[in-house]
């Protein structure tokens, strides 16, 4: 959902990431060359979880509900499984158990580090 004109948050974002890329990075050393770096990190994070994020969200939902038998919100659904794994209450088949954490940490990656997937 595009909430104002061009440019979008995404089309921002990946303007800063580029400028920091291509011209600060390049013009620069040690400190402010490492601070650059983790800044062009951080943007592609974002980058990432403004184009992913929402379907993400809408996955993630459906695992847990369906592994849990249950409706609520993403946070929830996750404390209620945390829960259930810590105390040891969770009854639920373990294969779909493992299927659900790695879905989650798949996602996660998407966002923090794709190149982590590969």
């Amino acid at each position: 959902m595009t909430l104002h004109d061009r440019p979008t948050a995404a089309e921002l974002v990946a303007s800063v990431r580029e400028y920091l890329e291509r011209d600060v990075m390049a013009a620069t050393e040690g400190r402010v060359a490492f601070h650059a770096r983790v800044a062009v990190n951080v943007l592609g994070m974002v980058e990432r979880e403004l184009e992913l994020g929402e379907a993400q969200d809408a996955e993630e939902h459906d695992r847990l509900a369906t592994l849990l038998g249950r409706d609520g919100s993403v946070r929830e659904l996750t404390e209620l499984l945390a829960r259930g794994i810590r105390d040891g209450s969770l009854d639920v088949p373990w294969p779909d158990l493992i299927e659900t954490v790695r879905g989650t940490v798949r996602a996660k990656l998407e966002v923090a580090n794709p190149r982590y997937l590969g």
